[in-house]
């Protein structure tokens, strides 16, 4: 039972590992990040996953949570001590999920960070901040924790300029008069 068990665990890890990646990948694509950012985010998606389906498999073939809870609370107790020494590059990885996720603007976009009054192109998302090429030609780097609390406004959309619309002129034929007008 507990070798059946284990190839459905698998089958539906590798099943839930291909269609996760294929969705990260055409969000990757449709936001036109990086390779590299999109195969961290897909590790760390697949590791959770992964996570997940084995803590649910050992539940069901019957080795329960309390039988490795002293092995797992060590290495939480390890990894929290790292983890809070390391706090701001958590947030910043943490922040790069998320903006590859729900951050609706891309490279290339034009936008204005409101409080400090910055302007700029963003030409790199990356784990741990965003390049932002300001008009003067500097490249500021800015933590992707801060960029998710300011409010930031689009100017111009990647590889695109602002339409102004002109009025519509619509070709009519010419009037002509009627023999009775005449």
């Amino acid at each position: 039972m507990n070798i059946v068990l284990s190839i459905i665990f698998f089958i539906s890890f590798v099943f839930l590992k291909q269609m996760s990646s294929k969705y990260i990948q055409t969000q990757a694509t449709k936001k036109n990040v990086d390779d590299v950012r999109s195969k961290f985010i897909s590790l760390s998606v697949n590791s959770l996953l992964f996570i997940l389906l084995f803590s649910l498999l050992l539940n069901l073939i019957d080795i329960g949570f309390g039988d490795i809870s002293l092995f797992l609370s060590s290495i939480f107790a390890v990894l929290g001590v790292a983890l809070i020494a390391q706090w701001s590059m958590l947030s910043n990885i943490t922040a790069s999920v998320l903006i590859f996720f729900i951050f609706p603007y891309r490279i290339g976009d034009k936008i204005k960070i409101e409080s400090d009054e910055m302007v700029g192109v963003i030409t790199d998302i990356g784990m741990f901040h965003l390049s932002i090429k300001r008009d003067d030609g500097n490249v500021i780097l800015y933590p992707n924790n801060l960029i998710l609390q300011k409010a930031v406004i689009k100017l111009t959309v990647a590889g695109k300029k602002t339409k102004v619309h002109a009025p519509v002129k619509i070709n009519r034929p010419p009037l002509t008069r009627s023999n009775s007008e005449k």
